[in-house]
């Protein structure tokens, strides 16, 4: 057990959460943080550091940035918990990108390795779907058997599948523009109680950016796996591992499959966790949970503020 007897999750946020500024409280608070944007954007030519702190939003919400991000802020918010108290986790798990971030807390993933494979992530998987029309866009208040049921009719008139099992009532779709709208059309008529379009960069956890999958394999064939013994929930099935060629196997896999995150969340209950820790922006997967399980509450971390407050809830388990 890693904190007084208790089982202990740490989850991590994939994108669409980021705000200009976000982890600047954790950059002033510890040189280390900066210097690893630093060096980072020195390795890559990029200028994440000014991005992260200044902005433009367009820039932040570019999938390359964003994606790094994401994973720089939930990091260094992890690093600072556990500088102020001794805890580790049973399991990870995260959403998407976030689980990289995962791959970063068990030790599977270097910090600057992983900065560096997210940012090529976003890039490819906005350049494999070429000029196509694409669309994504989130089915709420119908389960996630009727929204598949939809996909299927869907994909009739074009690709379109269930790429997101956020909550029971939330699903987010992606393909062909043509699909998408006919799900969406077809959600509506089922009484959808809401069916939003979203801005993205490109069809993601679809099989229309399948050149993705293979650009980030052979990216992640120059990077150093290690095993480890902290599981990771993976996206593509639900279920924990360890090995690092498996787990190098389900990233690739992740990037054209549906990520399964009502059903890891679900695993994990069922593995009894006490103690879910979110690191990243606004509490997304909180948010998530509380649809999931209301039972189980989510401790977040998005700023340094917040820390200090984890810090107080954990310390009521001792």
């Amino acid at each position: 057990m890693s904190f007084q007897g208790k089982k202990v999750a740490f989850l991590f946020p994939g994108q669409g959460a980021q705000y200009i500024g976000m982890a600047n409280d954790f950059i002033e608070s510890n040189q280390s943080f900066e210097d690893v944007l630093v060096n980072f954007d020195k390795s890559n030519n990029t200028n994440l550091l000014n991005i992260i702190k200044e902005g433009p939003e367009e820039k932040l919400k570019d999938t390359k940035y964003t994606q790094p991000a994401i994973l720089f802020h939930s990091i260094v918010a992890l690093k600072t918990l556990q500088s102020k108290i001794d805890i580790s986790a049973d399991y990870v798990a995260g959403h998407s990108l976030g689980e990289f971030s995962a791959l970063v807390a068990n030790n599977v993933l270097d910090f600057q390795d992983a900065l560096y494979l997210v940012h090529k992530r976003g890039q490819f998987m906005i350049e494999a779907n070429g000029d196509k029309p694409f669309g994504m866009a989130a089915i709420i208040g119908l389960s996630s058997e009727e929204v598949k049921d939809i996909c299927n009719e869907a994909s009739k008139t074009d690709i379109v599948i269930a790429a997101n099992y956020n909550t029971p009532i939330q699903t987010v779709i992606s393909g062909s523009k043509a699909g998408v709208d006919k799900a969406c059309e077809i959600a509506k008529e089922r009484k959808a109680k809401r069916v939003i379009p979203l801005i993205v960069g490109g069809p993601f956890h679809s099989p229309l950016i399948e050149k993705a999958a293979t650009l980030l394999e052979e990216e992640m064939a120059k990077i150093n796996f290690k095993s480890t013994k902290i599981p990771v929930i993976a996206n593509v099935d639900a279920k924990p591992h360890s090995d690092s060629k498996q787990i190098k196997q389900n990233l690739k896999d992740q990037v054209v499959s549906s990520v399964l995150w009502v059903d890891s969340m679900k695993y994990l209950i069922n593995e009894n966790v006490d103690i879910f820790i979110e690191f990243g922006p606004k509490g997304v997967l909180a948010g998530m949970m509380r649809k999931i399980d209301r039972k189980k509450k989510v401790l977040t971390i998005d700023t340094l503020d917040d820390v200090e407050k984890v810090v107080e809830e954990l310390k009521k388990y001792e």
